[in-house]
């Protein structure tokens, strides 16, 4: 199975991160993370709740609560072992060294990352790419869009925990107008029309 490491930059955002991993789940690929990409995402987490209203406490149970469902739902995706080759990369931010490192030592083809000047070709080795997580929707949901468009159904499905309540409709309107997931989403919605499949499930 083609394996991706993906960055805390493209994890942080909810529904984006819903959906990456719900690819995951149909086995569009398999997602990879290092221990530093995961405490930075609960970091990140912990303070996107606080800024939105969230107490403290609440904001810090329900950001360990997520990296520890990723941790339980992914049980194979974080990577050990890494640490040696951390600082070997040359890279222009060294905190990003963790991210090359863990994608060598899992055999990743991708780093699915936004900052991807932090990231420059000749410092990667020649066998991983580094993508947008636009690129790498739109690569991954060409492979199966009815895949792609159960993983969104998935979503909506189980939405509502902590929030509003989400149609598919209005999960492929998000991914498209707020995260850039033109072509994946376009995509679906074919595949969905082909089906059949009603927006509003």
């Amino acid at each position: 199975m083609f394996i991706a490491t993906l960055d805390t930059s493209v994890l942080w955002p909810s529904l984006q991160r819903d959906f990456l991993l719900s690819l995951a789940v149909e086995g569009a690929y398999r997602p990879t993370w290092s221990s530093v990409i995961l405490d930075e995402l609960e970091f990140h987490e912990e303070a996107k709740l606080v800024k939105r209203g969230v107490p403290a406490a609440e904001a810090a149970t329900r950001a360990g609560t997520l990296i520890a469902a990723m941790r339980r739902e992914f049980a194979d995706a974080e990577v050990e072992g890494w640490e040696p080759l951390e600082g070997t990369f040359g890279l222009p931010d060294p905190d990003d060294e963790h991210v090359v490192a863990a994608a060598v030592i899992a055999g990743a083809g991708v780093i699915v990352t936004e900052n991807l000047r932090d990231f420059p070709a000749d410092k990667i080795p020649p066998s991983i790419q580094v993508l947008p997580a636009k690129e790498f929707a739109k690569n991954t949901v060409a492979l199966n869009p009815r895949y792609a468009l159960a993983a969104v159904q998935e979503i909506a499905s189980r939405s509502g925990r902590h929030g509003a309540t989400l149609t598919v409709e209005v999960i492929l309107t998000t991914l498209r107008d707020r995260y850039g997931l033109v072509e994946a989403v376009d995509m679906m919605g074919e595949a969905a029309g082909d089906d059949g499949t009603a927006s509003d499930n």
